[in-house]
């Protein structure tokens, strides 16, 4: 079994998560990592004991990296990805993929052009839970879909964005509660629910000061399926709620909060079900990230790490590649610019 060395670029919080996830996963090690600001990166190199650097060049040199994850803000992934690709460097990118169309069809071009893998960090569609929803979807349980909602009421205090440097800001978070925190939710949403058709949408910043963003929206969708559905996304709700997921069918209906599946109601009922209620029913381990980013595991991570090193090993796509990871971006940026115009928008853009 080959073993892949990994490569950390930025140095933050979720870069934390992920060296823990590697760490965890018999075929790769962690060789090192990159941020622009020292103490960030000796920080993090000291607690996992590589070595690291401030020179991006330099570490994209080294030959002991296969694959380099790439933690800066999210609006600076086109400009990591790009040149970690024509590197030789398969490439991860934490979410979003980037912050808008033409700079994640950018990255998927370079990686594409240089035969070389990607992969969007979406940690969600590996539990156990999701699964299970997707595979009773794929056997038809839900009958014909007729809804699909995605609740994130959040919060995050002032502090939060005004510690944060580029938090809240167009440039670097290239939206607020939506693309930063609610973008799990929706792509978790449209990989159930298939393509979104169009969206009519409000957003507002109701409750945090200095931020250039939208802390409150929300959202009612069209999906080319004919059902329709509902995002609400904010960090202005206190005390913070896990995230919800909730798809409805003439047949059934699931409800998934975080990892947990609180309803699971099918016309049919499968010996498995049952099962399923008492073993998915109560597998969220942590506070999701509703109140504290910190709050969450690196399993979802280690899981998606895993099925990106299978598609390595196979020469496969893993199952968020670029194309995939692109379309909750799409989708935010349609709610977006429905807001701003008051109008309903239409996929794709």
């Amino acid at each position: 079994m080959a073993r892949y060395g990994f490569g950390i670029v930025g140095a933050g919080m979720i870069a934390h998560f992920q060296g823990r996830a590697v760490r965890d996963l018999k075929n790769a090690r962690l060789v090192g990592f990159c941020d622009q600001i020292e103490a960030a990166a000796k920080r993090a190199g000291e607690e996992f004991g590589v070595p690291w650097t401030t020179n991006y060049q330099e570490f994209l040199s080294r030959d002991d990296i296969d694959v380099i994850s790439i933690c800066t803000p999210s609006g600076t992934h086109r400009d990591c990805a790009v040149p970690a690709a024509r590197a030789g460097k398969h490439v991860i990118v934490e979410k979003p993929l980037e912050i808008s169309l033409e700079k994640c069809d950018a990255i998927i071009k370079a990686c594409r052009s240089a035969g070389v893998k990607l992969c969007g960090i979406f940690p969600s569609r590996f539990s156990d839970s999701s699964q299970a929803v997707k595979k009773a979807l794929e056997k038809g349980r839900f009958g014909r879909l007729t809804l699909g909602d995605a609740y994130v009421k959040w919060w995050r205090s002032q502090e939060y964005y005004d510690k944060g440097g580029w938090k809240g800001t167009k440039a670097m978070d290239g939206g607020g509660a939506l693309m930063n925190q609610s973008i799990h939710a929706v792509d978790l949403l449209q990989w159930f629910m298939g393509p979104v058709e169009s969206v009519t949408a409000a957003t507002g910043t109701l409750v945090h000061e200095r931020i250039e963003v939208e802390d409150t929206a929300v959202a009612t969708l069209k999906f080319k399926n004919g059902a329709l559905g509902v995002i609400e996304g904010a960090t202005s709700v206190f005390p913070g709620f896990m995230k919800k997921v909730e798809i409805s069918g003439d047949q059934g209906s699931v409800v998934l909060e975080e990892e947990d599946i609180k309803v699971w109601q099918f016309a049919k009922e499968r010996p498995e079900d049952q099962r399923i209620r008492e073993e998915l029913g109560s597998k969220t381990k942590t506070g999701g990230g509703a109140a504290d980013p910190k709050a969450i595991g690196h399993e979802g991570h280690r899981r998606q790490f895993a099925d990106f090193l299978k598609a390595l090993d196979k020469g496969t796509e893993p199952l968020v590649n670029g194309e995939e990871a692109r379309k909750a971006v799409e989708i935010i940026l349609a709610v977006y610019k429905a807001a701003e115009t008051g109008r309903p928008v239409r996929l794709p853009l």
